[in-house]
């Protein structure tokens, strides 16, 4: 076996596993990729779906004031609700125009550094994912393995594993999203039942 099909076995893996845990956490009915015409996307795509969903949530749930929220005593360059929900949406856009080999669409343009408002980073982000949507709906089984360039400089992979890396990375800042909700006394839509 290829060092790409064991890289990408793995990420599938990982990705599949974290998918069953947040199914099981919020009562999400059990995925049958098996029974999709593409259960290697399909149960890739678990993990993306589950992130969307927690990501869109959190950001309708943090009140417009604490958009501008960021723990107190941290860096100066740490982001603050906002400045996150707008990276996310820069970053997926990026990496899911990578996946599919187009170009990001011409806007939002950096919605972390030029957005400000609630209404503008949930479109954002909203567009982003409807992006990122369409690149899934051209990713199959047939052409998953097909070779991209990664975003950001970061070289050369397969369609899948770029788009599992987006799934990893909106994980990754959903853990910080989490944080900042519980300073402000919310529930993370992970932990609602």
């Amino acid at each position: 076996m290829s060092m790409k099909k064991i890289v990408a076995s793995l990420i599938v893996a990982s990705v599949s596993a974290a998918g069953v845990v947040a199914q099981q956490r919020t009562g999400a009915p059990p995925s049958t990729p098996a029974a999709s015409a593409n259960p290697l996307v399909s149960s890739t795509k678990f993990g993306y779906d589950v992130f969307r969903g927690y990501l869109t949530k959190a950001a309708e749930q943090m009140k417009d004031t604490d958009y501008e929220f960021k723990p107190a005593g941290v860096a100066a360059e740490v982001r603050t609700f906002g400045q996150l929900i707008g990276h996310l949406a820069d970053a997926n856009l990026g990496i899911c125009a990578a996946a599919a080999g187009t170009a990001p669409p011409a806007t939002p343009k950096d919605a972390e550094k030029t957005l400000k408002t609630k209404a503008e980073l949930q479109k954002a982000l909203a567009d982003a994912f409807a992006f990122c949507d369409r690149a899934w709906a051209g990713t199959t089984d047939a052409n998953a393995a097909g070779a991209a360039d990664m975003p950001f400089g970061m070289g050369k992979s397969t369609r899948l594993a770029i788009l599992a890396f987006n799934s990893t990375h909106n994980g990754e800042h959903y853990g910080n999203i989490v944080t900042y909700m519980r300073a402000k006394g919310l529930v993370p839509p992970s932990s609602q039942r």
